[in-house]
């Protein structure tokens, strides 16, 4: 049963605003929300194979969001990402990936997004026991100078022996490497859908240009969504993005194209509304929106994952993936923030704007 929360304590000032508003430009009728019967409404129609729809089946069916449409998915990468000693530090029991694993299955995850490393070491005690996600590629940081590219570390077919139930990967769109890192993930989705597995991209920005008179753009609901638009075309089965934090970043940077009726007719700067922007360059959300959980700022950690959690569902999202606020703190804790985020999932009283 999920635990009654305070919004208007959690929330604050922000609380009547977030929970009451509608999305007027976007509307609640034109979109396809997240929703139990996902796989039989959207997937079965595709071109995805049998096995795939029961991949994903299988991941909408675990954890305390079971049935619900909804999914809570545990990432631990960051040890390649940002380094084990910077991730690990605070909470040194997660340098076991065993613990990784066990974490998901105590917090009640869907499933649980790692590397080869982490996975492969549990894959025989764990794998039957909770959805396993492959995170084929990374920012490897120890290189110097420091480097922005994603590389492949691991193989689909690593993936499927293990028995994973999804692949993920990451495109960094905007780049001058994201035209590989774009054939390198088209041929593994590919690679992925014919095994059976179902696949996961997470569409971030990434170009010094996205920054422009001292106001970062690479949040903006206007480029992430379009690298999300990229994302599905590559057939990404869900997509991962970052919360939007601002818009405008086409009239900023001053390239690609846009429109005007972008920001006048489809959006505002109300949140939900961004987020719902990031939502409709998903084919209208028949490829489901999680957003990120994002980094550990302490003790705001707790109302910064409720709101996000508030937007994503409000927009029509599918759910968050967070990491680094839960495995960063006392194991506790962390088992009761992610029980948290899944709690507004699990409100009812918390509605489609």
């Amino acid at each position: 049963m999920p635990m009654a929360i305070n919004y208007e304590e959690i929330l604050g000032a922000d609380a009547n605003s977030l929970l009451s508003h509608k999305c007027v430009k976007i509307p609640k009728e034109t979109i396809y929300a997240a929703q139990a019967n996902w796989v039989s409404d959207v997937v079965a129609h595709s071109d995805r194979s049998a096995q795939v729809m029961r991949s994903l089946q299988s991941l909408l069916d675990h954890g305390r969001l079971a049935g619900t449409g909804y999914t809570s998915i545990f990432p631990v990468d960051q040890g390649i990402e940002h380094s084990a000693g910077a991730s690990f530090a605070p909470n040194p029991v997660f340098f076991n990936p065993e613990k990784i694993v066990e974490f998901a299955i105590d917090s009640g995850c869907n499933a649980v997004a790692s590397t080869l490393g982490v996975l492969g070491l549990t894959a025989r005690k764990y794998a039957h026991k909770i959805p396993f996600v492959l995170k084929l590629n990374h920012n490897e940081f120890l290189s110097m100078p420091n480097r922005y590219d994603q590389t492949m570390f691991a193989t689909v077919k690593q993936a499927f022996d293990m028995g994973c139930a999804a692949v993920g990967a990451t495109i960094y769109w905007g780049s001058a490497e994201s035209t590989r890192q774009l054939r390198e993930v088209s041929e593994a989705f590919a690679a992925a859908h014919s095994l059976g597995m179902g696949t996961i991209l997470w569409c971030y920005t990434r170009n010094n240009g996205f920054k422009v008179n001292g106001v970062d753009y690479h949040q903006s609901a206007d480029l992430s969504g379009q690298a999300n638009h990229l994302g599905v075309t590559l057939q990404a089965d869900i997509i991962k993005q970052k919360l939007p934090t601002n818009n405008g970043g086409y009239l900023a940077t001053k390239h690609g194209k846009t429109s005007e009726k972008v920001y006048s007719d489809l959006s505002t700067d109300h949140p939900i509304d961004l987020c719902r922007y990031q939502l409709a360059n998903c084919y209208m959300g028949k490829i489901p929106l999680i957003n990120s959980g994002g980094e550990s700022k302490g003790s705001s950690d707790l109302s910064e994952a409720v709101r996000t959690a508030v937007i994503n569902k409000r927009a029509g999202g599918m759910g968050l993936i967070a990491g680094r606020k839960a495995f960063q703190r006392p194991w506790k804790e962390g088992v009761a923030l992610i029980n948290a985020i899944q709690d507004v999932y699990l409100d009812s009283k918390i509605t489609l704007a």
